[in-house]
């Protein structure tokens, strides 16, 4: 098995982290937190590959088959779900700050409550 996924999901993180933490714009901010969150696909698919595996569905093929597991599946398809949501949701509070404020910028907002 190849150690790419493991060399690509700290990347990602990383980059989608510097993201969220230099951004100017909470759509920007957003999107970086959807690059974080995918690094954590790529880590969980990584963990969950087996060369040769099979689905875990032993209906048609041999049990000495080595099959892949089934809860990383779930936690993989799961944290797809979670991230969606929350990306929706946050995208949602995005629209209604800028409509009660005008901006996006975080700075402009911090002075708008300060006043």
């Amino acid at each position: 098995m190849t150690a790419l996924p493991y060399d690509v999901a700290p990347w990602l993180f990383v980059a989608g982290l510097y993201g969220v933490v230099t951004s100017r714009n909470l759509i920007h901010q957003i999107i970086c937190l959807s690059v974080v969150q995918s690094s954590t696909y790529v880590l969980l698919l990584a963990i969950g590959f087996r060369t040769g595996g099979a689905a875990p569905v032993f209906a048609d093929i041999s049990t000495r088959r080595p099959a892949v597991d089934p809860v990383v599946q779930a936690l993989c398809l799961t944290d797809v779900v979670v991230g969606a949501t929350v990306s929706a949701l946050l995208l949602a509070i995005a629209v209604q700050v800028h409509k009660h404020t005008g901006t996006l910028d975080p700075e402009n907002l911090r002075e708008q409550l300060l006043e």
